[in-house]
């Protein structure tokens, strides 16, 4: 029971992971890091417990568009990097990433949660057991993939919020194809 929930913790978290590759580019400070990791990992943990409490007709609902809704809001923030990028001379723009990657993705990013959380719900899961779980794998996930971006960064030599808009469109693109 605990690996297979260890397997899906793991693959749930891999949105969050590549997600976090492309805003490690942005070579947030260590505090902001850890911050980024602690909120897309409580998202990943509050998202199934939603799902494991609302039910299956929440989870039908809301399980087949949920990569969709991922995929638009993943390019609408890459479009905005984007945007920031041209209307700033040298990536000032952090503050506002900030807000963005605090607030913005992890909860899109956490909605096909809601749907593998109504699952476990229907399958006896304890809301105990998966959502934490699942929650300390993502924020594991979510750090080890901002501290990757990090260093990829240092070799680019790219406007890396630029490189992060891009990296965030494509991911986007692919998601919303099905490709991933």
């Amino acid at each position: 029971m605990i690996d297979d929930l260890l397997i899906l913790g793991i693959t749930l978290s891999l949105d969050n992971f590549r997600t976090a590759i492309a805003l490690g580019t942005l070579q947030l400070t260590r505090r902001h890091t850890v911050q980024v990791a602690l909120v897309f990992g409580f998202w990943d943990m509050v998202a199934p417990l939603v799902g494991i409490l609302a039910g299956d007709y929440f989870g039908q609902t809301i399980g087949s568009t949920a990569e969709y809704v991922g995929a638009v809001l993943l390019g609408a923030f890459g479009l905005y990097l984007l945007v920031q990028a041209w209307r700033t001379p040298t990536g000032a723009s952090e503050d506002l990433d900030r807000r963005w990657a605090l607030f913005g993705l992890p909860l899109p990013l956490s909605v096909d949660n809601i749907f593998a959380g109504t699952s476990l719900g229907l399958l006896g899961f304890s809301p105990w057991l998966a959502p934490p779980l699942f929650g300390a794998i993502t924020a594991l996930m979510t750090l080890v993939g901002l501290e990757l971006g990090r260093a990829a960064a240092h070799f680019i030599r790219v406007r890396t919020d630029v490189l992060a808009g891009v990296a965030l469109i494509i991911m986007a693109i692919v998601l919303g194809l099905g490709l991933a």
